[in-house]
């Protein structure tokens, strides 16, 4: 198959690289230009991928036309505040697209403002584009090292194009199933962010396996709840998209979320490790997002909440540790 795959941080250009190591023709594009040419003449991406090669095979590009016309299946690996962006930039070159059957997320956020989720604003943006989302446990450079991993292919409906991409993705090193709860899959991708910066805390902070694991536990029965009060299937969240996300990113030290929540549970402040990042921490902004949303819709997120209360509200980890040991005892659920 053809591939696109617009977006060269550290999930793009793995997926890149399983693509390439696969046979398919890819072409990775990267936003800036002088990304590109980086890109193009070291054959390594030393600022998000550092160390891992990039085939021979794998073409980079940058203007998005030429490429929109060979490919069959796209793949957006921005972050989920600038998909919309990127979707905008796409929109404009799609007359070309005479090929390109399935548009594919591979963003885990919550679009603020709109609360939309990824597949949503793919849809608003490029009407009548078939699009799914690509999740799951899933570390970058594992994947570009061939390590062996597993995700789900979620989209509305499961027809040729889906079951035909899902064998191309697949491979002796990456497994891929088939969901059709799109907004379970991405729900859970969403959210497991948020638990991991609140898990990083709790390290940071040395509290022990005994919370993390209360923590962790209380996190996927909190999910379920938030997920099904926004309409997706409770039993999307035990798989991998749910379950298996959440232990990946909470217990991973690769986890940018996990690390993040780790420095504040040590004491630094939240506005000094935003100060210019490259890497974006998607748990952030999909924390005030998912917060708004739960009070609009009158959902119980307690550790999500306090979450938010941490990173935008000035709210000690230690403090928020309290409130939440200190809630009206009840039954398990």
């Amino acid at each position: 198959m053809n591939f696109a795959i617009i977006g060269a941080g550290a999930w793009g250009t793995a997926f890149s690289i399983h693509l390439s190591r696969l046979g398919h023709t890819v072409t990775l594009v990267p936003r800036r230009f002088e990304q590109a040419l980086a890109l193009a003449s070291s054959r390594e991406n030393a600022d998000y991928l550092p160390g891992i090669p990039l085939p021979p095979s794998l073409q980079i590009g940058h203007e998005l036309a030429p490429v929109l016309m060979e490919a069959e299946i796209m793949l957006l690996a921005c972050p989920s505040q600038a998909l919309r962006a990127t979707c905008e930039r796409i929109a404009g070159n799609l007359a070309s697209a005479t090929r390109l059957a399935l548009v594919i997320s591979l963003s885990k956020g919550l679009e603020l403002g709109t609360h939309l989720r990824p597949v949503e604003i793919i849809e608003a943006v490029l009407p009548g584009r078939a699009a799914a989302t690509l999740t799951g446990p899933t570390n970058a450079a594992e994947v570009a090292r061939g390590l062996p991993s597993a995700m789900v292919l979620a989209a509305a409906r499961i027809d040729e194009t889906t079951t035909s991409v899902q064998a191309a993705l697949s491979g002796p090193s990456l497994r891929v199933y088939t969901s059709t709860d799109v907004a379970g899959a991405e729900f859970g991708g969403c959210l497991k962010n948020i638990y991991a910066i609140t898990a990083g805390c709790c390290d940071g902070l040395r509290l022990g396996d005994n919370a993390r694991a209360a923590l962790l536990t209380r996190a996927l029965a909190e999910m379920l709840r938030v997920g099904q009060a926004l309409g997706a299937r409770p039993e999307t969240f035990y798989g991998l998209s749910g379950f298996g996300d959440l232990v990946a990113t909470c217990h991973g030290n690769w986890s940018r979320n996990r690390q993040f929540g780790f420095q504040i549970g040590e004491g630094r402040a939240v506005a000094k490790l935003l100060e210019g990042r490259k890497t974006v921490v998607e748990g952030y902004k999909t924390t005030a997002s998912f917060a708004e949303l739960c009070a609009e819709r009158k959902i119980d997120a307690p550790i999500l909440r306090e979450t938010y209360a941490v990173l935008y509200e000035g709210k000690s980890p230690a403090k928020t540790l309290a409130d939440l040991m200190g809630r009206e005892l009840k039954r398990e659920s």
